[in-house]
């Protein structure tokens, strides 16, 4: 049986980040800004902060950290593979990360016919 193909990855420097983030903060979780408060950047919010409805769906985990979007957006990006990163800068948003002097960023593109084929399921929000 072929392997499952992840909607959303991470970087290893986006993973160090995030690491040293749940030391200070504890468990945490992204949301995938739909072009409010700094574009359209994955936020990245204590885990229970920001509410997750059910208009929201769980598209993955990265790093064991849930990543969300709703499911309006969603259906503009459910062909899109995406890739958190980070990199030096200041988002204008209230994401964890800001203080660091970083932030978290989306890198995408499109799935191959074969991924396609083999995408794990999304998860609808609470």
């Amino acid at each position: 049986m072929p392997e499952p193909v992840a909607r959303v990855e991470i970087t290893d420097a986006a993973r160090a980040m995030l690491s040293r983030l749940e030391q200070q903060h504890g468990p945490l979780m992204f949301h995938q800004s739909g072009g409010c408060c700094d574009g359209s950047s994955p936020m990245c919010y204590p885990r229970g902060e920001f509410r997750v409805g059910g208009s929201d769906v769980q598209i993955g985990e990265v790093a064991g950290t849930p990543f969300y979007m709703s499911s309006r957006q969603f259906e503009y990006w459910k062909h899109t593979h995406l890739t958190v990163d980070v990199v030096p800068g200041r988002g204008s948003g209230f994401s964890v990360e800001a203080p660091e002097g970083v932030r978290f960023l989306i890198r995408s593109r499109l799935f191959t016919d074969d991924e396609a084929d083999r995408l794990l399921p999304v998860v609808p929000g609470a």
